[in-house]
């Protein structure tokens, strides 16, 4: 895909939807970013044939039924997804099921739209699959766009991009490049986000974070992902969690599980982190940025717990240390309790 990076990247839009041969473009969003899908229509100018301002978390079934019919009654060939991973991921579906071209404008961290992966929730669970059709044509990361960005979407943003990278870090597919990439991306957000929490306009900030949730999310495009995302799949798909706030508090805990058995990711992690105990490190940035660290601050009822373990259970992910039924049980319990 083409990156456009900086300050004022939006500005590129019209330019980038007529490199693609786009004429009859969608905007999508949530309710919350109406005035940035405004924005991007009047810089489409005559491409634009309408916004649709209903996308969802978890990217229900239903939406896209709605959305697919709003884009079949326009005639559009294209659309321009701005927002997080909730409008990116309504614009892969549509790219899914009816061919059209994305174009990305990310306003946080979700780092979505650089992977391949689709997500749809029907009857309380979420099936994601990969398919390169889904990929954004072109994706513009304007960190003028995230200044904005209120300190907990920031804080629980960023830490579901650093997720992606850790899982990444011990993925069975992974490759020195990934590493690097992630690494890297881990670090760039491990500096930002404690300067965003205290001066949230920070311009130099905001561009970093930017940077890491850009790498961040092409190591989750690159590689397999394990029990973290699993875990946040399913409890997000069954007990409709808030998404970002979900990769938020089980980050410390999955990491704290699978590190002993993935010697090299924890070095690489040290290293990013600056710390010997990556786990621990993790757990104090989530501290020091206010974030929410358990299960039961988000909703989650001790009962659920068990429900949960069953569907990770039924169909897990590749993971770098074996999940049993007793060792999940005691992992959930953990970051239910906080202990």
């Amino acid at each position: 895909m083409r990156v456009v990076f900086g300050p004022g990247a939006l500005g590129s839009l019209r330019e980038e939807t007529d490199r693609l041969g786009l004429r009859r473009v969608l905007v999508l969003c949530t309710p919350g970013q109406r005035a940035l899908a405004d924005r991007a229509t009047a810089l489409l100018g005559e491409r634009a044939v309408g916004v649709f301002a209903g996308a969802r978390m978890h990217v229900p079934v239903a939406t896209v039924a709605a959305a697919a019919e709003a884009a079949r009654a326009a005639e559009a060939d294209g659309c321009v997804a701005v927002g997080g991973g909730s409008t990116v991921g309504l614009a892969k579906a549509l790219a899914l099921r009816r061919g059209l071209a994305v174009v990305a404008v990310p306003t946080t961290y979700a780092g979505s739209e650089m992977t391949p992966i689709w997500g749809l929730t029907e009857n309380a669970r979420k099936q994601t699959g990969r398919d390169r059709a889904v990929l954004p044509r072109a994706v513009l990361y304007d960190p003028d766009l995230t200044l904005g960005l209120p300190v907990p979407v920031t804080v629980t943003s960023g830490l579901n991009a650093m997720a992606h990278a850790v899982e990444a870090l011990y993925a069975p597919d992974g490759s020195p490049v990934v590493a690097a990439m992630a690494e890297q991306g881990v670090r760039d957000l491990a500096a930002a986000l404690p300067v965003l929490t205290d001066r949230p306009g920070d311009p130099d900030a905001r561009a970093a974070a930017l940077q890491g949730a850009w790498l961040c999310g092409a190591c989750l495009g690159s590689t397999t992902m394990g029990l973290h995302h699993k875990l946040c799949h399913v409890l997000g798909g069954l007990l409709d969690l808030p998404h970002a706030e979900t990769h938020a508090v089980m980050l410390p805990y999955v990491a704290a599980f699978n590190l002993p058995s993935a010697p090299d990711a924890r070095a690489a992690l040290a290293r990013a982190l600056d710390a010997d105990d990556p786990a621990q490190a993790l757990a104090r940035l989530a501290d020091r940025l206010g974030a929410p660290r358990t299960l039961r601050e988000l909703g989650v009822r001790h009962e659920d717990l068990s429900r949960v373990r069953d569907d990770v259970l039924a169909a897990p992910y590749a993971n770098p240390r074996p999940v049993d039924r007793a060792e999940l049980d005691a992992l959930l319990e953990r970051a239910w309790s906080g202990t």
